[in-house]
């Protein structure tokens, strides 16, 4: 298979008044996890071409198995959870440094000049 699981579907959605298809669990070492672009919560908008809205979970099913051994998928990343997976994302960090990680050391090195440019007129 591909490597991952899928919900949603007219007769089966995953978030109130939505019937799109949606990533639920990509398997550990199948094809999605190792091709490494695909997340759990990712909307599924068509594959090799095919729309998959307003279908019923069990086509929109029928039309990965039969994908065959190239795919190609058009997906929207959600940007915040809602009521579904959460994926490695979004678990409240946010990516880069600290702030205190900058000010500290760049506090440090301006009371240093400031230290040393006072030791300097001293000796004038």
């Amino acid at each position: 298979g591909l490597g991952f699981n899928i919900v949603g579907g007219t007769d089966q959605q995953y978030i109130a008044n939505d019937s799109s298809i949606y990533v639920s669990r990509i398997k550990k070492d199948g094809a999605a996890y190792l091709d490494g672009r695909l997340q759990e919560g990712d909307k599924i908008l068509a594959i090799n071409g095919k729309d998959l809205k307003d279908l019923r979970h069990k086509d929109a099913v029928e039309l990965f198995r039969n994908a065959g051994y190239y795919v190609s998928l058009k997906i929207q990343r959600r940007l915040q959870p809602q009521n579904g997976p959460v994926g490695h994302q979004g678990d409240g960090e946010s990516g880069g440094l600290p702030l205190a990680a900058i000010l500290v050391p760049g506090l440090a090195l301006a009371v240093t000049a400031v230290w040393i440019l006072l030791r300097y007129r001293q000796r004038m």
